[in-house]
């Protein structure tokens, strides 16, 4: 076993547990020539993991959509989760997982072959957004969404969103809002959240989005505040003339995106809806903790 290191230094390779820089892969891998792999990424608060069987299943779902046999069952998992976080001197961190396909020789079709999917995971300082972030939000861009038809599934392969993310990059902005035939799907790295006229929108679940864990856990919270929620397409119109937009991932948790294209959202400041939802968020991370909703956090 090796002794606590640095969070951003640790790392899980097929069965051992290692420092980063000590991991290594074959040139051959298929995550590696093909993005041929899938991956998941868990918030771990003071030490807990949030919501792991949520992250677990939509892990186990990528993995059978490309037809990659889980290497674990949930209690592996959680075993190989554990082991990085008591191994991190960064109790809160986020847990990244990677499976690829294995090693084999380039060919584009599965290998006729059996071969030992690949599993690597590493830990990461995760910082919870601060009291400036969550007033000033996010900045964002619109752009057509030019991805690939299956952004349901978590994949490795994250070029179309690379190139989105440095469109953001190059305007000047944080992120960018994605249309496709005129409809919402999401951002680079993110969800995006529409409020209007008191209503929480997002849209559909289906293949042109990938379900962020938050999109289960803000209806829940949508419902415990008394927003009425929709879940249904959403026009470019409805973004552009929005009361609020919002955005959620792992890492910014909810945060209120106040200018579009150089305009500012609704009235340009984080909104009411946003603020109910927020409280709720905090009231979870508590609750994980074991502390009253009111504590410092």
């Amino acid at each position: 076993m090796i002794p606590g290191v640095p969070g951003d230094s640790l790392a899980y390779l097929n069965g051992e547990f290692l420092r980063l820089q000590d991991a290594k892969i074959s040139v051959l891998d298929r995550g590696f020539i093909f993005g041929d792999g899938v991956y998941e990424v868990v918030p771990v608060y003071e030490g807990r993991p949030f919501r792991m069987a949520e992250h677990l299943g939509r892990l186990e779902r990528s993995l059978a959509a490309i037809r990659i046999e889980a290497p674990f069952d949930r209690a592996g998992w959680q075993e190989v989760v554990q082991g990085l976080i008591e191994r991190s001197l960064t109790p809160s961190c986020v847990v990244y997982l990677q499976v690829t396909r294995g090693v084999a020789r380039r060919d584009h079709g599965f290998p006729a072959d059996a071969v030992t999917p690949t599993v690597f995971g590493m830990t990461s300082p995760f910082t919870r957004p601060g009291a400036q972030l969550r007033e000033q939000g996010v900045t964002l861009i619109s752009i057509p969404d030019e991805r690939w038809l299956h952004c349901d599934i978590k994949s490795v392969s994250l070029l179309g969103n690379v190139l989105a993310k440095q469109r953001a990059a190059d305007a000047g902005a944080d992120e960018v809002v994605q249309f496709r035939d005129g409809m919402l799907s999401e951002g680079a790295t993110c969800n995006i959240w529409v409020a209007a006229g008191g209503k929480l929108l997002a849209p559909p679940k289906d293949h042109l989005v990938l379900e962020g864990i938050r999109y289960g856990l803000l209806a829940e919270l949508a419902a415990e505040a008394g927003i009425p929620f929709e879940m249904r397409p959403v026009t470019r119109a409805e973004v552009e003339n929005a009361d609020e937009l919002m955005v959620s991932s792992a890492t910014r948790e909810i945060l209120p995106a106040l200018r579009l294209d150089g305009r500012p959202v609704g009235s340009g400041k984080p909104g009411p809806v946003y603020a109910r939802l927020r409280q709720g968020y905090d009231g979870r991370i508590a609750a994980l903790l074991g502390k009253a909703s009111g504590a410092p956090m």
